[in-house]
């Protein structure tokens, strides 16, 4: 599992006025809290599926959001499996149809690339 890591910058705004020959600095926060951003065109709080075993120019095949179950028809040989949850959620690959007979944990913010071949079901969770 490779980590993706995100530089999240966060910004102060500050601005100037000159009146009768002083400066009057203010300040303060442009934004309180922080999201993970997009990355190769898989949204903040998604998790998505790649055709092969690469980003494929940043356009995943398959993305969902909501927690819960999909299942997944045809999917056959490596592909990639992006974690762009935040906070705890994990997204699974499971063997059986509703997300059953899942396999491991995949945290948020991170991706592998799996064989697909056996896997019926994809589920997301908190």
């Amino acid at each position: 599992m490779k980590f993706i890591r995100h530089t999240l910058r966060k910004s102060t705004a500050v601005g100037l006025a000159f009146a009768a020959g002083g400066v009057l600095a203010l300040s303060g926060s442009a934004q309180a809290a922080e999201q993970r951003a997009a990355y190769m065109g898989c949204p903040s709080g998604y998790v998505c599926l790649y055709p092969n075993a690469g980003w494929n120019g940043g356009v995943p095949s398959h993305k969902w959001y909501r927690y819960g179950a999909y299942n997944i028809y045809n999917q056959y040989g490596m592909k990639r499996f992006f974690n762009n949850q935040t906070g705890g959620a994990v997204a699974r690959n499971c063997l059986g149809t509703n997300g059953t007979r899942c396999q491991g944990a995949q945290r948020a913010g991170t991706y592998a690339d799996y064989d697909y071949t056996p896997y019926n079901s994809v589920k997301l969770e908190p």
